[in-house]
């Protein structure tokens, strides 16, 4: 078979050679030039990281691939299948580059990364990997066409960068901009001007000093807008809003559960990650739905007198979390997340609890408001939020080299089928930790040491205005 494949392979390197030279020889020698070491990928992910949403992510994602593409076909493709390059006599003169690369033939590297980026676009953006998609399937053919690599070797390169790209998956799944599921709900009051709306805001919120008050005042003139520290003397509201980070989010909505009056969400944090997973982009968003009528109900959770919307920790989760958000602007969120990790799992120290009454020793513990995917230790998004359930996962401490197995299997995306890693979805947790009380951690805001912590999902506790 392989002999089969090398006479396909020189036959068609033999008909390309034997195309009239034109044009577009010079401009195939020029592309396959500047796709080497991926930069001409890099240039274009720049290009669509300087737009927020679906873009930057292809650009994230694509720039994962190529790392994943290069390794697998550079360093570990060409070592194991050593092979020649075609012999230069099989083109004519201007069409072969000056320089040709020495390494093995096998596989294509300049295919795999071209594939790999535009295979990771497109599961973020189709239509901009639409676009890429014929410069990608030019730089590979530019490889033959330039005498530099076999047919069979472009064809083995990009079936290693689609692979490549379709493995981020495993760390990184896709959907993370839509919507959670939630409870169907139509009792919802159309709030006209935002008559009965009363509106918490937090001016410190966000990533820069303009508090979203103005804008709020101009969608709703008859909202009435307050701080946090006033929503204890409110009691003649219709609906409550907020517009803040997730910590003050959480705040607002435990007293709109508790009074069972539908929310009115604006983010103005710097993550929002209820609203992306509720599925509110923005103030347009909830302004449609506020005008309308329209929105659902969605789960909650408690941890002893303590609501939250997101996640609940304890051990040194918090303190990951913390460091990755210092490096992140530096390093990119998930080399940010490996370094976080590495530096907390060495500094921290296990804790002795008991788990629904039973003995363990971890090194941390993370409860979600509904089951987070991905199902390793980096969750990233909610795709339901009305099943009552707690996601929990927790570190073991009691196992030979915990520490170490627990970060090689975060960094594989093995983490499932490791001893050290734990994973339940459950109603209800209850935790004793013993020795000295310790603090717990709710949607980023530090809460009170204690020993014992009872964590319970609230099902469809809270409804919220979202079209």
């Amino acid at each position: 078979m392989w002999r089969r494949v090398s006479r396909l392979d020189e036959d068609l390197m033999r008909r390309s050679g034997r195309l009239s030279s034109s044009p577009v020889d010079r401009a195939l020698k020029r592309l396959t030039r500047t796709a080497n070491h991926s930069l001409l990928w890099f240039a274009i992910a720049g290009l669509l990281a300087l737009r927020k949403g679906p873009t930057r992510r292809a650009a994230l994602r694509g720039a994962a691939a190529i790392a994943g593409a290069s390794t697998s076909a550079n360093l570990v493709g060409k070592t194991l299948f050593p092979r020649r390059r075609p012999a230069a006599e099989l083109l004519p003169v201007p069409r072969r580059l000056s320089k040709r690369p020495t390494s093995s033939s096998f596989p294509s590297g300049h295919a795999a990364s071209a594939a790999a980026f535009t295979t990771a676009v497109a599961m973020e953006s189709p239509l901009a990997g639409a676009m890429i998609a014929p410069l990608a399937a030019a730089v590979a053919y530019s490889r033959v066409h330039t005498g530099v690599h076999w047919p069979s070797d472009v064809a083995a390169g990009s079936a290693v960068g689609v692979s490549a790209a379709l493995l981020t998956r495993r760390w990184w799944p896709t959907g993370v901009n839509e919507p959670a599921a939630a409870y169907e709900h139509a009792d919802h009051t159309p709030l006209h001007e935002g008559e009965g709306l009363v509106v918490v805001v937090n001016p410190q919120a966000g990533p820069n000093d303009e508090s979203p008050a103005a804008a709020i005042v101009e969608e709703w003139p008859k909202a009435r807008v307050i701080t946090l520290d006033e929503l204890d003397g409110v009691t003649d509201a219709k609906a409550l809003g907020v517009a803040g980070g997730d910590g003050t989010v959480a705040a607002v909505a435990a007293v709109a559960a508790e009074r069972d009056l539908p929310l009115v969400l604006v983010p103005a944090g710097t993550l929002n990650h209820f609203a992306r997973d509720v599925g509110i982009t923005g103030l347009h968003d909830t302004a449609r739905a506020v005008a309308a009528g329209e929105g659902v109900r969605v789960d909650l959770a408690t941890v002893n007198d303590l609501w939250f919307v997101n996640t609940a920790s304890l051990g040194g989760y918090p303190d990951m979390v913390r460091v990755r958000e210092k490096l992140e602007k530096r390093w990119g969120k998930w080399p940010a997340a490996g370094i976080a990790m590495a530096r907390v799992l060495k500094s921290s120290r296990p804790l002795h609890m008991e788990i629904d009454g039973e003995k363990h020793l971890v090194w941390m513990l993370f409860v979600g408001n509904g089951p987070y995917r991905p199902k390793g230790f980096a969750p990233t998004m909610r795709p339901r939020l009305n099943d009552g359930l707690l996601d929990v996962r927790y570190i073991r401490a009691d196992t030979r080299f915990s520490r170490l197995r627990f970060f090689l299997g975060a960094l594989l995306g093995s983490l499932q089928q490791s001893r050290t890693y734990k994973h339940l979805e459950v109603r209800s947790l209850d935790v004793r930790v013993h020795g000295k009380p310790i603090a717990i951690a709710t949607d980023g805001e530090v809460g009170p040491r204690d020993n014992h912590f009872a964590f319970r999902s609230r099902p469809a506790a809270l409804g919220i205005y979202r079209p």
